[in-house]
Order: C-alpha cells, then structure tokens, then sequence
C-alpha cells in the first residue's frame, strides 16, 4: 500500500471520527449516542486495519478483532438498558425472561 493511498484513508477516517463525535456529544437522544459510539469504535478498527496493512503489523489486527467484541457487546448492553429503563418508565415492568 502506498503512502498517499494510507494517508488519503487515515485522513478520511479522521474525519468520520471528528463527525462521530460531534454526533456522540449532541445527542440528541441517548439512542443516537449509542449509535455514534459504536461507530467511533467501528472507525477505529478501520484505523487498526489500515495501520496493519500499511505498516505489516498481524498482531494490530487482533487488537482491531477484540476492539470489535468489545464494541458489540457493550452496544447490546446498552441497547438492553435503554429498553428496560423505557419499560420502567411507561409502567410496564417486564421479567428478565420475557425479553427475547
């Protein structure tokens, strides 16, 4: 991979980052703020791919894979959170169970 090709994708990656954030620390709900972080963290695998590719660095890559678990799991988290705190606050309590 060339230079200006990794330094044209590190830039543009740059600034969907800058983009995201904007979007995480406005809101304006908390939905769209869960959705902007788990793109921070999908642009931040982008950025550990392209480093691994450009600088030939396997071990990056396996920082990028757990990066995108943790991603994941911490999305689901809070996307289970936000629905039982909205069942809490419409007065219909559901049971652990009943959640698919």
């Amino acid at each position: 991979m060339s230079i200006w090709i990794a330094g044209t994708v590190f830039t543009l990656l740059v600034l969907a980052l800058l983009a995201a954030c904007v979007r995480l620390v406005r809101g304006p709900s908390m939905a769209d703020r869960v959705v902007a972080l788990e793109l921070v963290a999908s642009i931040l695998i982008g950025m550990m791919a392209t480093y691994a590719v450009f600088y030939q660095v396997p071990q990056a890559l396996d920082v990028a894979l757990v990066l995108a678990l943790t991603g994941f799991l911490a999305a689901i988290g809070v996307s289970r959170y936000l629905v039982h705190r909205a069942h809490r606050r419409s007065g219909t309590e559901s049971n652990a169970g009943d959640t698919p």
